[in-house]
């Protein structure tokens, strides 16, 4: 599908519409069979993760019964997940590229670190000159010696794999990011992944999962870093045809068990680990259904256009929805003082929508011409 720009002479509403589709329509009517629901469960994975800080402002503010309370604190774990999906997809998208045909390392990465960094930076300096403005609430610690190193480690996307905390919040996961980049490739070619029998491919990452979840288990870790396995084994089953997809009914009951499972009363390294493994196999199941069967009733329903436009601006959203959300409450309070539970689902789209405004001019102006060169192509 060509996309242009609003045409003299058309109608508002198709000029609006016209101009949407040429700025976050990434897929152009989708060059393969699954891009289209991919890019909704990218919208999907974001919303759960605005529900983590959404709910995280609220709770302090909101002082009624418990029982809500309690639901606000599940809310806030269960959009935890969200971060989970998104390296389920980055392991389907980055290993079925790799594994596809042999490519340089240096033009590899030079390609992920092009995706990354032009967002991150223009929202590292945002908090950097926040940091220097609002001192007491600044991360960087005294010193030039020590702020210099924490400001480094930030820019090399450090925090996460390392207990270092990041000056932006959710930039943790990237550095997970950055470590499946730099490892997977490597694995690939210095195994002869590509000159391997497909299901012995398969079975070597599934025990290299359950080896990760047994250490974890017992002794802590990064247990997080298997979803990327998930996705690893799901473009390994869908290319090579080793299971029938389940339907949609069971898809979205997966996505149901996954989701619940991260507020069950299990403690400890094994309580854990075992979530996160539960979160493995459900989003396995619920991206096994949608990209098997894009005409079944939930891709479809993935495949809404606001949500996956939602989806193609993710990555800026993700980064920036934070620093808007704490700018909203600081207004919020003010304004609307009552502690209902009304008062939760009244802000919701109110903070949703502001939350828009800023995120999307950084997809515009700088995510989209600097990362989204090749619209469709980029991971």
């Amino acid at each position: 599908m060509d996309l242009e720009l609003p045409l003299e002479g058309a109608p508002i509403r198709e000029k609006i519409l016209s101009w949407l589709r040429y700025r976050f329509e990434l897929s152009r009517g989708g060059s393969g069979h699954n891009v289209r629901s991919m890019e909704g469960l990218r919208g999907l994975a974001v919303f759960l993760v605005f529900l983590v800080h959404y709910a995280t402002f609220m709770h302090p503010w909101m002082k009624v019964d418990k029982s809500f309370m309690d639901f606000v604190a599940a809310i806030h774990t269960m959009g935890n997940s969200g971060v989970d999906l998104f390296f389920v997809l980055s392991g389907y998208l980055i290993y079925g590229s790799l594994i596809s045909r042999d490519q340089s390392f240096s033009i590899f990465m030079m390609r992920r670190v092009k995706r990354i960094y032009p967002a991150f930076l223009v929202v590292f300096l945002i908090y950097v000159l926040l940091s220097f403005i609002f001192r007491e609430q600044s991360k960087i610690p005294s010193g030039i010696g020590p702020a210099s190193l924490y400001l480094v480690q930030n820019l090399f996307l450090l925090p996460g794999l390392f207990p270092i905390e990041p000056i932006i919040t959710v930039a943790w996961s990237l550095s997970y990011e950055m470590f499946y980049y730099l490892l997977i490739p490597l694995v690939i070619s210095m195994l002869g992944m590509r000159r391997m029998e497909l299901r012995l491919r398969a079975v070597l990452f599934a025990a290299l999962a359950l080896l990760i979840f047994c250490y974890c288990a017992a002794f802590g870790g990064h247990v997080r870093l298997i979803m990327f396995i998930s996705g690893i084994l799901l473009s390994e089953s869908i290319s090579g045809k080793l299971m029938s997809p389940p339907g949609s009914a069971v898809a979205l009951a997966a996505l149901i068990v996954g989701l619940v499972s991260t507020i069950l009363p299990l403690e400890g390294f094994s309580g854990y680990s075992l979530k996160i493994a539960i979160l493995f196999c459900s989003f396995f199941v619920l991206c096994f259904s949608c990209f098997a069967h894009p005409s079944a009733w939930l891709p479809k329903a993935f495949s809404w256009t606001p949500l996956r436009w939602f989806g193609n601006m993710s990555y800026s959203y993700y980064l920036l929805h934070g620093l808007a959300l704490k700018t909203a409450f600081l207004f919020f309070p003010v304004h609307f003082p009552q502690n209902a539970p009304v008062l939760f689902w009244g802000l919701l789209p109110c903070a949703f929508i502001l939350t828009l405004i800023p995120t999307t001019l950084l997809f515009l102006f700088v995510e989209r011409p600097f990362s989204l060169v090749f619209p469709g192509k980029s991971h």
